[in-house]
């Protein structure tokens, strides 16, 4: 990092983050995630002005002429990197047992480490850092999509009497090839009926948000007077 920086070297900085920011913010805001081009520009931006202010206060050694008080310059980009964590813990959601947005924390956290980088005038590395990263969120996905995709459904089944216990039901989704992500039970003791409500996830093609034949044998067992099925495509994040 040079000690004295002017403003063609400063506005090179803020060139090479805004297209380091847009590019990892486009393929998050192309896939439809919460923290899109707007957010990931602005971390990226935070990131690098506050490495170049830094750097601007490198000659001062921390103390101005007309102060006592010494700074740490290097509160600056810590500080950033703090506060992007409470950005990161937002756009994580959970749902029962299903965790969402970590891999949008994660981008967070890595587009402050690529404006630093930019602000800091690791320009190379800044660059090739935003390739390697938009390359992983990019083609990784479709690699997940491919070789990984899952789908997610919410399963409702209604069983009269004592027919069918919570551990038999998770048993047959088991046996279905069904994982179990939560499940539930109400129960009407005027009615001598209960209520399972499953969210259950399992490994699918291009046809993974239809029902699965599982359903079929699931409606036969002895007991079972009605049986709900709404799916959802899993995405990867």
């Amino acid at each position: 990092m040079p000690i004295q920086i002017h403003w063609p070297e400063i506005l090179l900085r803020l060139a090479l983050t805004l297209a380091a920011g847009g590019l990892l913010g486009l393929e998050r805001s192309k896939t439809a995630h919460p923290a899109g081009l707007r957010t990931t520009l602005l971390v990226t931006l935070a990131a690098t002005v506050a490495m170049i202010q830094m750097n601007l206060l490198i000659p001062t050694n921390g103390r101005p002429s007309d102060s006592y008080a010494v700074m740490d310059l290097m509160r600056l980009p810590l500080g950033i990197l703090t506060g992007v964590g409470f950005i990161g813990a937002g756009a994580i959601v959970r749902r029962n047992e299903l965790v969402t947005g970590l891999t949008t924390a994660a981008t967070m956290w890595f587009a402050t480490v690529v404006g630093l980088c930019m602000g800091g005038g690791q320009l190379v590395l800044g660059s090739v850092s935003a390739v390697i990263g938009f390359a992983i969120l990019w083609w990784l996905r479709i690699l997940e999509n491919r070789f990984g995709a899952y789908a997610i459904a919410a399963l409702t089944v209604m069983i009269e009497g004592d027919q069918l216990s919570q551990q038999d039901l998770r048993e047959q989704l088991n046996t279905a090839k069904l994982q179990v992500k939560s499940l539930s039970m109400t129960h009407s003791i005027r009615g001598q009926c209960r209520t399972f409500f499953c969210e259950v996830r399992w490994p699918a093609g291009n046809d993974g948000a239809q029902v699965p034949p599982a359903l079929n044998r699931l409606e036969e067992l002895p007991g079972v007077v009605h049986v709900e099925w709404k799916a959802n495509r899993g995405v990867p994040e």
